[in-house]
């Protein structure tokens, strides 16, 4: 079968999976994780850190704290628009990224950086080897630390709570090390591409708060 009946059945099959929910998710380039046996403490404090799914409702000591996070998320904003053209998914997604990032004791322009080089910054991205999501979080870990729904890991919370705590974990295991950890996250530690454009990428989300000064009366 050639030309437009071909064409009208092709479309007609493109229609159909959207419809059903079946469309494939884009392609990431990056890589992943590599499974590794995990000592029972460690997945049990791994597993703590993933459970609590409060959601992340950022609170502060004082009204400063508050004024600079809202200069932050402002100049964040900006920067994210054309990854992200509504305003409520670019705030809901940094929100949750300052929250997942601090809860972790992540720098939040690292964390950034790295979703840009991830999967820049598309929620249903899936690479070659099967990670998925914002900070492309292989399969095995839903197993290894969660309740085993693969599914959720599309879940923006879910997504960049499972890849915060996972880094976190790799920069432990490589005693502070940034760029060994970076490249046990992308599965190819030792190899300098991956962490050095992480690295870059942290650069163009770096933050320097300045608190505007009041004008005298």
């Amino acid at each position: 079968m050639t030309g437009p009946a071909m064409q009208r059945r092709t479309g007609l099959r493109a229609l159909l999976a959207i419809s059903a929910g079946l469309a494939l998710p884009p392609l990431a380039r990056a890589g992943g994780q590599i499974e590794e046996p995990l000592a029972d403490s460690v997945r049990t404090a791994l597993g703590a850190a993933i459970a609590n799914r409060a959601p992340p409702v950022p609170e502060f000591t004082d009204t400063e704290a508050r004024l600079a996070y809202l200069r932050w998320l402002g100049a964040m904003s900006e920067r994210l628009r054309k990854k992200k053209a509504e305003w409520p998914e670019r705030r809901d997604f940094l929100q949750t990224v300052w929250y997942e990032s601090k809860r972790a004791g992540l720098d939040t322009a690292l964390v950034l950086g790295l979703i840009q080089v991830e999967s820049n910054f598309r929620k249903f991205a899936v690479s070659g080897v099967g990670a998925r999501g914002y900070m492309q979080v292989m399969p095995f870990w839903s197993r290894l630390i969660g309740d085993g729904d693969v599914g959720k890991l599309f879940h923006m919370q879910t997504n960049l709570r499972f890849g915060c705590v996972i880094l976190r974990h790799y920069l432990e295991r490589e005693r502070g090390d940034l760029f060994m950890a970076l490249g046990r996250y992308n599965g190819s530690r030792g190899k300098s591409p991956y962490p050095n454009a992480v690295l870059a990428a942290q650069r163009s989300w770096q933050y320097r708060d300045e608190p505007a000064v009041p004008v005298a009366r």
